[in-house]
């Protein structure tokens, strides 16, 4: 019998489900409590390799093997009672390695669903045959979803592009509409597109034709009013926030209370540090150096946001964060 369907219970609420979308290298355990405690419903992980996971359990080194998994299983750890709901994503194109990878991670990491990776427009994921690469041939992408549905008792959702190639969503959807998946996350713009432009909000809600289960709307929501539209016009279950999402982690409260917030300053600044302390916590001392690239983006919008840039990014220590905050708030 199949675990509990957590999207099925989100849906019944009769509000917008809010998802963190995964960002490879962003969507960390310590983004993640904070986006919660913002009011995500859902939570994504950074993408995870099925091909490394099923090479750590059939490695006949046994060392590299248990390097190989431990360093893929530490990605993919979580704070069960800190965040719920928890989705782990894979990427990957071989169906048997996605078979071993789904039964490691469901064993192993006891999420809350598997997820699998049909819309990453990045190169060295296309050149894998993975991604928005693995959208454009059917036979190969309905056979990896059924190795991932046959291989646990997790709900299976899927996240897509508005098109890749000549495969545009709505054929994608049409060739495994028999197939029990819980949710789909549509990233309403095409893999050319990349991440600029219009998203497809009226393919988005046509998708309905062949998907019964939850639907997210992705792509191009960066404030309250956007949200708004993309909701109303795509006729979504709800979101799947990314980009927009980073240095603002409220605009989940937004969305949710349908009110901008506009915080302070020193408000955003605190918050900044906030997620640094819970990166160094999790992760230990140094950790920050990987946090780089988020605080460039909680000061994207403030005065002075180019020199900031220029010293976050060579932040090694949490005191050095805490210098450069406190300089910057004696020129406020």
């Amino acid at each position: 019998m199949n675990k509990k369907n957590f999207w099925l219970e989100l849906k019944n609420k009769k509000q917008p489900i809010l998802a963190l979308a995964p960002m490879a290298g962003f969507t960390d355990s310590a983004f993640r409590q904070l986006c919660k405690k913002f009011g995500a419903d859902v939570l994504y992980s950074e993408m995870a390799s099925a091909t490394a996971l099923y090479y750590s359990d059939y490695a006949t080194d046994k060392t590299r093997r248990q390097k190989m998994k431990n360093a893929t299983l530490e990605l993919l750890k979580f704070n069960s009672s800190k965040e719920k709901y928890y989705v782990v994503q894979l990427f990957g194109s071989n169906p048997e390695h996605f078979a071993v990878a789904t039964r490691i991670v469901t064993q192993e990491i006891r999420p809350d669903g598997i997820d699998i990776n049909f819309g990453c427009p990045v190169s060295k994921v296309i050149k894998q045959g993975a991604g928005s690469d693995l959208m454009k041939n059917l036979v190969q992408a309905r056979a990896v979803i059924m190795a991932v549905l046959a291989n646990t008792d997790l709900p299976v959702s899927i996240k897509i592009r508005a098109r890749s190639g000549e495969i545009d969503a709505l054929k994608f959807l049409k060739n495994i509409s028999d197939l029990p998946l819980a949710a789909l996350m549509i990233h309403g713009r095409t893999v050319n597109q990349g991440f600029a432009g219009e998203a497809d909000y009226q393919l988005i809600k046509e998708a309905r034709r062949y998907f019964s289960g939850v639907i997210l709307a992705n792509g191009g929501v960066n404030d309250l009013a956007s949200a708004q539209k993309m909701i109303k016009t795509s006729q979504a279950d709800g979101l799947g926030l990314a980009r927009g999402i980073l240095g603002r982690p409220w605009l989940f409260q937004e969305i949710k209370n349908n009110k901008e917030n506009s915080l302070s300053v020193t408000e955003v600044l605190k918050l900044m540090l906030t997620q640094a302390q819970a990166q160094e916590k999790l992760k230990g001392a140094g950790a920050i150096i990987e946090l780089r690239k988020h605080l460039v983006w909680y000061v994207k919008s403030l005065s002075g946001a180019s020199r900031l840039r220029e010293q976050l990014v060579k932040v090694k220590n949490l005191n050095d964060l805490k210098n450069i905050i406190k300089d910057y708030q004696t020129t406020l």
